[in-house]
């Protein structure tokens, strides 16, 4: 008898358990948490349902809705045309499909940022994640692990703002720039509202993360949520954006596969 596929292989495990399928992914509704820009500019919408019918007279065998939402809402993906810099580069619907699953380093900052919420990956943070673990994989994700997962549920206490603005951990302008030019990933995935830290507003350049990863023709997921159940190394992210002709981003659902040991 000849071997079995991989992708029958794939099948096998995954109904038998070995390979373990984590949601990434925030819930998304009209309490998702929502980034908020100064006043002078224009907001991103909150996620809402509008009813169109629900088992009577408007249809009586059916239940739908139409809805309404920002690109950038809740657990989303950003192509590079979302920032200037990336202007005439991809729109959402326009990424290659095989970029969508690619594997995943997962950089575990949660212990510093439950010191500091302004907590700044810098590049020599991930130079020693490296000698410990080997290098980031070509064409894959970082993933930032910093525990603001667990501040989801509240509108405040993610953007966790004063009147200084917010405060939320990130990359250094330094390690934005070395992530989109120089490491070999795809793009960068972080728990927070945004790729960028909070105070990003007051760094050289301005928001680094999506002027650098944009501009270089490399991708963000914001949002992300169980990044504590996936390993260093080893996982696959499979990220499904909707496809929005012209789109600068899309709400998605990004899943990870990880492979168990048997007991």
């Amino acid at each position: 008898m000849s071997e079995p596929s991989v992708l029958a292989a794939l099948v096998s495990a995954l109904r038998g358990g070995s390979i373990e399928v984590v949601d990434l992914t925030s819930p998304l509704s009209s309490s998702t948490p929502v980034i908020q820009l100064p006043p002078r500019f224009g907001q991103s919408a909150a996620f809402e349902l509008e009813e169109i019918s629900r088992y009577d007279d408007r249809g009586p065998a059916w239940y739908w809705n139409n809805f309404r939402s920002g690109e950038h809402t809740g657990t989303h993906f950003d192509a590079p045309n979302h920032w200037v810099t990336g202007k005439d580069l991809t729109d959402v619907a326009s990424v290659p499909a095989r970029r969508l699953i690619a594997p995943a380093a997962v950089l575990d900052f949660s212990a510093e940022v439950a010191k500091d919420p302004d907590f700044l990956v810098e590049v020599g943070h991930v130079k020693a994640w490296e000698a410990e673990n080997g290098p980031l994989p070509e064409g894959g994700w970082l993933l930032l692990r910093t525990g603001w997962d667990a501040r989801s549920h509240d509108q405040e206490a993610f953007l966790n703002a004063d009147e200084n603005g917010p405060h939320t951990p990130g990359l250094s302008a330094e390690c934005a720039r070395w992530v989109a030019e120089e490491s070999p990933v795809i793009g960068l995935g972080v728990e927070t509202v945004g790729t960028d830290a909070g105070r990003a507003h007051s760094f050289e350049p301005a928001y680094p993360c999506h002027s650098y990863l944009m501009g270089s023709d490399k991708y963000g997921l914001t949002q992300l949520q169980n990044l504590a159940a996936l390993p260093p190394t080893g996982s696959v992210v499979i990220a499904g954006p909707l496809p929005i002709v012209s789109g600068s981003g899309a709400p998605a659902r990004v899943l990870a596969l990880v492979e168990r040991e048997r007991s």
